[in-house]
Formats: C-alpha cells, sequence, structure tokens
C-alpha cells in the first residue's frame, strides 16, 4: 500500500466512524429546524486568501461577499465563527457548524461524510516553488522533492493522483511536510525547507501575482476539481436551500462578477453539481 493511499483510507475510516455512530445526522440541523430557532451557524476559515482570510481585523474574499448576499435574503439570523483549516470540516460533519462556507475542495474522501453545493470556483491542484528554482521544470520533476501540503485538505489528496503519475515515469513521491495552514508552507518554500508546494489553482494564482520575486507557478498535479460549500451529508433540506441562493447569484451575474474581483477571472464552464 502506497504512502498516500493508506493515509487516505485512515482519514476515511476516521470519518465513517463518525458516521457510524449516528452522530452527524443526529445533530446536524435540518432548515426546518434552523428556521424554528432562528439561527444559522457558518463557519469560515481564517486564513486562505483570496477565498477567506483576516485583514486589518475585517474579514475579507470572495465567500465573505457571498455570505452578505445570503444574509440579505436569508429568514434568520446567520451566525459566522473564523477558525482555523483543521476541525471545520469535521465540525460540520459532526453537527457543531451547520455550514463550511469555505472553498472546500470536493474529494471522493469528503463525499463520504459531506454534501457539497453547486461549485463557486475551479480548485485543480498545482504546484508552486521558488521563483528561482531551476531544477523543476515539469511534474516529473518533482520525483524525489519534499512537498508542503495542508493537513487533510485538497492539495494532500492531490497527492493520490500525484504519485501514480510520477511512478509512471520511473519517479516516487518525496517527503511529504504536512502544515494546518498552507502560508507556513509557502515560508518554509522561501526558506528553502520545501521544494514545491501545492494548493489550489486560485490560490496559487493569487499567492505568485502577489509575490512574484519569491514564488513561480507550476503544472497541474491533479484531476480538474472544484470548491464548494459544504453540509452534514443527509441534511437535503439545507442543501436545497443552499443550492437554490448558488443558482440565484449565478444567474445574477454576482457570483461571476465576485469571482472577477477576487480569483481574477469568472468560471462561467462549472457544472450545476458536484463534481470532482
Amino acid at each position: 500500500m502506497s504512502f498516500v493511499l493508506g493515509k487516505v483510507l485512515g482519514m476515511v475510516a476516521v470519518v465513517g466512524a463518525i458516521l457510524n455512530n449516528g452522530t452527524s445526522h443526529a445533530l446536524a440541523a435540518s432548515l426546518d429546524e434552523i428556521k424554528t430557532k432562528g439561527t444559522l451557524i457558518v463557519a469560515t476559515e481564517d486564513s486562505y486568501k483570496p477565498f477567506e482570510f483576516v485583514e486589518n481585523g475585517k474579514p475579507m474574499g470572495l465567500d465573505h461577499e457571498l455570505l452578505a448576499l445570503l444574509r440579505k435574503e436569508a429568514p434568520f439570523k446567520i451566525v459566522q465563527q473564523i477558525i482555523p483549516w483543521t476541525g471545520l470540516l469535521a465540525g460540520v460533519a459532526t453537527g457543531k457548524y451547520d455550514v463550511a462556507l469555505t472553498a472546500a475542495v470536493i474529494t471522493p474522501e469528503r463525499v463520504q461524510s459531506l454534501a457539497f453545493t453547486m461549485p463557486i470556483a475551479d480548485a485543480t491542484q498545482y504546484y508552486a516553488v521558488r521563483a528561482d528554482e531551476t531544477r523543476i521544470k515539469g511534474v516529473a520533476d518533482l520525483a524525489g522533492k519534499t512537498v508542503g501540503v495542508q493537513s487533510g485538505g485538497a492539495s494532500y489528496a492531490a497527492l493520490a493522483d500525484l504519485e501514480p503519475t510520477l511512478a509512471k515515469a520511473g519517479g516516487k513521491l518525496g517527503k511529504v511536510v504536512q502544515y494546518t495552514s498552507l502560508p507556513e508552507a509557502y515560508q518554509d518554500l522561501a526558506n528553502g525547507r520545501l521544494d514545491y508546494v501545492i494548493n489550489g489553482v486560485v490560490n496559487l494564482v493569487s499567492l505568485t501575482k502577489d509575490q512574484p520575486k519569491r514564488f513561480k507557478m507550476g503544472e497541474a498535479v491533479g484531476a480538474p476539481t472544484y470548491a464548494a460549500w459544504a453540509v452534514a451529508k443527509g441534511n437535503d433540506s439545507l442543501l436545497a436551500y443552499l443550492d437554490a441562493f448558488m443558482a440565484k447569484v449565478r444567474a445574477s451575474g454576482e457570483l461571476y462578477a465576485l469571482q472577477e474581483k477576487w480569483l481574477g477571472r469568472a468560471f462561467k464552464d462549472m457544472p450545476a453539481t458536484p463534481t470532482k
């Protein structure tokens, strides 16, 4: 069993344990229950630029502006919890939060415990290297190199695609270093502790645009993927409510305008259903 496959199966087992004891279904509030209590609790990440981040004490990014639109029409109060990535999705799966209002990448492992809305952005995983890197010119050159990924994140899951790709060329995955926050990985990349970092295309375009003298963009390392909000698996009424909101902001063009503002481009060809 490969390193990545073993780790992924371990994660699935943990999620499965949560589901098997019925916790997520027991605690996840349905839309009717949310309307009755008058409060929807959403969780957003504290450092996931350009989707969600805090600057000078103010929450900013694509998801925060979508949240503002949702608040205008929601028939209940929306309470926002801004937290680190670690534990965010598990908090939704166990009913601590009603919605992961974050750009969570849809993966086969995550759909075991979560249900995803219509995608809000492309999230295909790419790699980035230091701006002065000369050894890595393509995916095949990543063999044996040290990589930084987010623990439990889509960048980690993308290793399951990268590992067989390297194997076809006779290479192997190098040392994998996991971080709770990718800005820490970027810092270690800049300092030479890592050879490359994996993250979504939007995040790396933003990174390399903001810091062109420190980092440069590489190629895709995984299959096309998308990012979306998530609720506990089986919470169909809340999912339908959020999908109706997504369909509305797509039809009005508000989503695409916000994508242009925060992501640098509009993704008008996104699928209407969660698709990896």
